[in-house]
């Protein structure tokens, strides 16, 4: 009976083909999953502490992840760099994808100087899309 389905006379027609859309959404959604946890994993790894606020934009698409310490330090996907790989690392980016987005964790005990300073590196690079990651802690968007 598998693989068959019923017609109005005595024999039944088999199924010729499979609807693949549903493995489609499940494997997208499983996708999604492991892309957020594995963000949250490397930020939770670095031991940034994150300033919190209520509203948010949501994520943004072709991210380059660049975390700020409190000590100062700068690391660019995990790895540490000085301001000068932080410029070359941020002109190769830009220069292989125009659309790169740059996300800046920095610690709330950061400095507030360092973190305009990577995002006016950003821009100088060339990259004009950049956001400041915030721990969301809920209350209504104003």
């Amino acid at each position: 009976m598998a693989g068959t389905t019923p017609t109005q006379g005595r024999q039944r027609a088999t199924i010729n083909a499979i609807n693949v859309t549903p493995m489609v959404d499940v494997m997208l959604v499983l996708l999604v999953i492991m892309m957020v946890s594995a963000n949250f994993v490397v930020i939770q790894h670095l031991g940034v502490d994150l300033p919190t606020a209520a509203s948010t934009d949501g994520p943004s698409p072709q991210v380059l992840a660049v975390f700020v310490l409190h000590d100062g330090t700068i690391r660019v996907e995990g790895a540490e760099v000085s301001l000068a790989e932080l410029d070359e690392r941020l002109r190769q980016e830009a220069a292989r994808n125009p659309e790169t987005s740059l996300v800046i964790s920095a610690d709330s005990a950061a400095l507030h100087g360092r973190v305009v300073h990577v995002m006016d590196t950003s821009r100088q690079a060339g990259i004009r899309r950049f956001a400041i990651q915030i721990e969301h802690v809920g209350g209504a968007a104003r």
